[in-house]
C-alpha cells in the first residue's frame, strides 16, 4: 500500500526531519513520490514516478529548508494505475468557486458507482484521481444549488456524507486540503497516526519519530484548521478488512502494470 503524510499548522514550520523519515520508507513504495506545499488557493506541487530515495532531485530538495503551514506528501505503491507521472500524488484541482482541493490517498476503491464516469475524463487512471473529481463536482453542484460558496461547516457536512457512503467496502485512508480545512479519514486499522505539538498537527501512515504519536480516530471524518480540530464527522463503522477476494483483485491489476 502507499503511505501518506500531512502537516497543518497555525505558524510556518520546517518539515525536513519528518519528510526525510517519511521518504526513507520508499523502498517499500517505489512507484512515485510527491510533495505539496499549500496556502489558500495556491499549491506548489513536486512529484516524480520513481522511488523517492533514488531521486537526485528530492535529495537536493531536502538539503534546504522545506517550510510551510499546510503540506501533503505521498509515496506510492501502485495498485490501480500505471507507474507514470500523471498517476503520482498529490492530485489538485479547482472548483468553480476558485477553491483549490488537493488530495493524497492510501487505499483502493473496489466498488463505488458514482466514480465510474470519471474513467473517461481523468488525466491518469487511478481511483484516487477519480475521488477528487467526484468531490469537486459535488461541491460545484451544491454551490450552484445554493447560488453561493459553501462555508466551512457546509463543506464539512457534504464531505461527511460523501465519506460515509464511499467508505462502504473500500479502503479510504486519505488527506485532503481545501484551502482552509484539512480533512482526514481512515477506516483501516493501524494505518494512520497523528502527533499534536502545540499549534501544529502532523499525520502519517507510520509514526515518524519517538514522540507521542496516536492513532487517528477510526471510521469518521475529521477536519483541522491551523493545527486545531474543527469538525468531527459521523462514526459510520465501515471498517475495511482485507479479504481474499480483494487481494486477488489487487494482484490481478498489479500483474498488468
Amino acid at each position: 500500500m502507499c503511505e501518506i503524510f500531512g502537516s497543518c499548522s497555525k505558524k510556518y514550520c520546517e518539515l525536513n526531519d519528518y519528510l526525510k523519515e517519511f521518504y526513507s520508507h520508499s523502498h517499500k513504495h517505489p512507484h512515485g513520490w510527491g510533495l505539496a506545499l499549500l496556502e489558500g488557493s495556491e499549491a506548489s506541487i513536486e512529484k516524480e514516478p520513481m522511488e523517492a530515495i533514488k531521486s537526485d532531485y528530492l535529495k537536493e530538495r531536502l538539503k534546504t529548508p522545506v517550510i510551510g503551514r499546510n503540506a501533503l506528501a505521498h509515496i506510492r505503491y501502485a495498485t490501480i494505475g500505471n507507474v507514470e507521472y500523471v498517476n503520482c500524488h498529490p492530485y489538485t484541482m479547482k472548483a468553480n468557486s476558485g477553491r483549490r482541493w488537493t488530495l493524497v490517498h492510501n487505499g483502493t476503491i473496489f466498488g463505488y458507482k458514482p466514480l465510474d464516469k470519471y474513467v473517461a475524463i481523468q488525466t491518469g487512471d487511478t481511483d484516487s484521481e477519480r475521488i477528487l473529481l467526484y468531490i469537486t463536482e459535488q461541491m460545484n453542484r451544491a454551490e450552484a444549488s445554493a447560488k453561493r460558496e459553501l462555508n466551512a461547516d457546509e463543506r464539512f457536512r457534504l464531505m461527511d456524507d460523501i465519506f460515509v457512503s464511499m467508505s462502504k467496502g473500500n479502503k479510504l485512508n486519505i488527506l485532503i486540503y481545501d484551502g482552509e480545512l484539512m480533512y482526514i479519514h481512515t477506516n483501516y486499522a493501524k494505518s494512520l497516526y497523528f502527533l499534536q505539538t502545540g499549534e501544529r498537527v502532523t499525520f502519517s501512515t507510520q509514526p515518524l519519530s519517538e514522540e507521542g504519536w496516536q492513532p487517528v480516530p477510526f471510521t469518521r471524518l475529521l477536519a483541522y484548521k491551523d493545527g486545531e480540530q474543527m469538525f468531527l464527522g459521523t462514526d459510520h463503522g465501515n471498517v475495511y478488512v482485507d479479504t481474499e477476494e480483494n487481494l486477488k483483485y489487487l494482484y490481478q491489476i498489479f500483474s498488468n502494470l
